[in-house]
């Protein structure tokens, strides 16, 4: 991952409210107000059918690409359903190819929102979490067969990979964050992985996930300074702060559900259950407000407890506007 000396921020590129070209030309505005590189999910479904659009992240990150100079990476893709984790390496080969230095790959354990489409049996959270491993360990040696330019194989619990290798590979390979939610995959992840992706939560939460990858990178005998640390911070700003609650309830109603919604499968199941979010349910899980100190000081928070990169998800259609806000009045006063 191509970084500052210290950290930047980046942009976070909404598919699921915005088609894909829409969502291109902001990131690349967002470029040109000052953030530093890209981040978008991959999702088949949106969250609400209120965001309307879910398009097809690799596409969309190329596109980026060409229109803008900073990284790019899907903060996450999962293979562990919809895809096998030998196309998820050969997908990120590619555009770390093309893109020389650019190019990190985020892999999570899924959500049934989009893994649930092919069909298979849905297992609990510890089965897909030892199955987003096992794909790590996967796209590790396709990454490794493509620049040692020698086939290898994989006959796993989960997946299986017949002699093959990645025939178009960088030489050196694109950075593989884990993102973790918990302590125990956090420190997993720092066992195996490049970097940390979590998204925003109470700090307190947050120390103990840094501290559980740290501790992960020390016993793999690798150290935890250097190692990419990201966060994608969800937020809401608008002109007045009833305007920025209004935004989060009609835009992105999932930031104030409290429980694990992983297990949910279609936007229309999450449509019913956001009619029960009220403003007070995003206390703590997401920032609301109309003033840019209060979130250039939560952002600051962020900064001070170690994370490198943070990808900021405005949920409101106001994206330039936001843009354009937080490019003067926010980033140039993040200090690293």
């Amino acid at each position: 991952m191509r970084r500052g000396a210290s950290g930047t921020i980046g942009y976070s590129a909404a598919l699921e409210q915005f088609d894909p070209v829409e969502a291109v030309a902001l990131a690349a505005y967002a470029e040109s107000r000052g953030f530093s590189g890209t981040m978008a999910d991959d999702h088949f479904q949106p969250w609400v059918p209120q965001q309307g659009n879910s398009s097809f992240v690799w596409n969309v990150l190329t596109a980026v690409a060409e229109r803008t100079t900073g990284d790019i990476g899907p903060g996450v893709t999962a293979p562990v359903f919809r895809w096998h984790p030998a196309m998820v390496a050969q997908a990120s080969a590619t555009l770390g190819l093309m893109y020389p230095g650019r190019h990190w790959l985020g892999i999570g354990s899924g959500e049934a929102l989009n893994e649930h489409i092919v069909g298979e049996y849905w297992p609990e959270a510890p089965d897909r979490i030892n199955r987003m491993f096992e794909a790590v360990e996967i796209i590790q040696k396709l990454f490794a067969s493509g620049i040692r330019h020698r086939d290898v194989k994989h006959d796993g619990r989960y997946f299986k990979l017949e002699s093959t290798r990645l025939w178009s590979m960088p030489a050196t390979p694109p950075e593989i964050l884990i993102a973790a939610g918990g302590p125990v995959t956090a420190k997993r992840a720092g066992k195996v992985a490049d970097g940390l992706i979590t998204v925003g939560a109470p700090v307190d939460k947050l120390a103990t996930l840094l501290e559980r990858f740290a501790e992960g990178r020390r016993e793999s005998g690798r150290g935890a300074e250097r190692a990419p640390k990201v966060l994608q911070l969800d937020l809401s700003w608008a002109a007045s702060d009833d305007e920025a609650m209004r935004n989060a309830i009609t835009e992105w109603p999932n930031g104030g559900m409290r429980f694990p919604k992983a297990d949910l499968r279609s936007p229309y199941e999450f449509e019913q259950l956001a009619k029960m979010v009220r403003p007070e349910d995003f206390a703590g899980r997401m920032l609301i407000s109309a003033d840019p100190e209060v979130h250039r000081a939560a952002i600051q928070r962020y900064v001070d407890l170690g994370f490198d990169r943070i990808y900021l998800h405005n949920v409101g259609r106001n994206q330039r506007e936001w843009i354009d806000e937080f490019g003067r009045e926010v980033l140039p006063k993040v200090r690293w």
